[in-house]
This record gives C-alpha cells, sequence and structure tokens, in this order.
C-alpha cells in the first residue's frame, strides 16, 4: 500500500513537472519569432552579409542579428520574391525590364526597407 502511495505521488509529480515544462514550451513559443526562413537562407545570408562586413565574430553576430531581424519583418515568400528579382536586375540584359514594373520594385522596396530596419537594430 505504501509503494502505490509513493508512485502515485511519484506520477503527482512527475505529471505537475510535465505540465510545467508545457508550459513554459508556449511561453517560450511566444517569446521567439518565427522560424519560417530555411536555414541555408539564413546562412547564405550571414555569409554575404560577412564578406562585407568583416569575417569577425563581431560580425556573424551582426549579420546573424541582421536576418533575424529580416525575417521578423518580411514573410519568406516576399524575401525570395525580392532577392530574386535584385539578382535578375543586377544581371541586367533585355530581360530585365520585366522587373522594372511597379509591381516588382515594390517587393524589391519593401525588403530594402526591412534591411534598413535591420542594420539600425544590429549595426
Amino acid at each position: 500500500m505504501k509503494l502505490l502511495r509513493a508512485i502515485a505521488a511519484a506520477a503527482g509529480i512527475a505529471g505537475l513537472s510535465m505540465i510545467a515544462l508545457a508550459a513554459s514550451a508556449d511561453e517560450l513559443k511566444l517569446q521567439l519569432p518565427p522560424n519560417d526562413y530555411p536555414t541555408v537562407d539564413r546562412a547564405d545570408y550571414v555569409f554575404g552579409c560577412m564578406a562585407t562586413n568583416g569575417q569577425t565574430r563581431e560580425s556573424l553576430e551582426k549579420c546573424s542579428c541582421s536576418v533575424d531581424a529580416i525575417a521578423a519583418l518580411l514573410p519568406y515568400t516576399d524575401y525570395v520574391d525580392a532577392s530574386t528579382i535584385m539578382s535578375l536586375v543586377q544581371k541586367g540584359g533585355d530581360a530585365t525590364s520585366l522587373f522594372n514594373s511597379p509591381q516588382m520594385q515594390k517587393k524589391v522596396h519593401t525588403l530594402k526597407l526591412a534591411q534598413v530596419e535591420a542594420e539600425m537594430r544590429c549595426f
């Protein structure tokens, strides 16, 4: 009988611990920004940023902060669209005129605004 009470008490404590852990996990989810940018894209951004700002620990931290800030401000699909437009326009050629429409330029402008905000927050 004592053994059953001890097991029941242990189970009750374990149950309360699990509830506390679940509550902590829910609170943590509320504090973290959504991670909808794939790691490879975040890493690519950081590598490019560090190439521009120096290969130091400090630039790693600032560039990581920057991509996190952009991710918090801009949905991933908008980031991909704007990055693609910027990349294609940079290459030049006759086909780039398609990407100079107001709608396309608005996407690029939105990304640039997010980059400026990220730079203000992180650098």
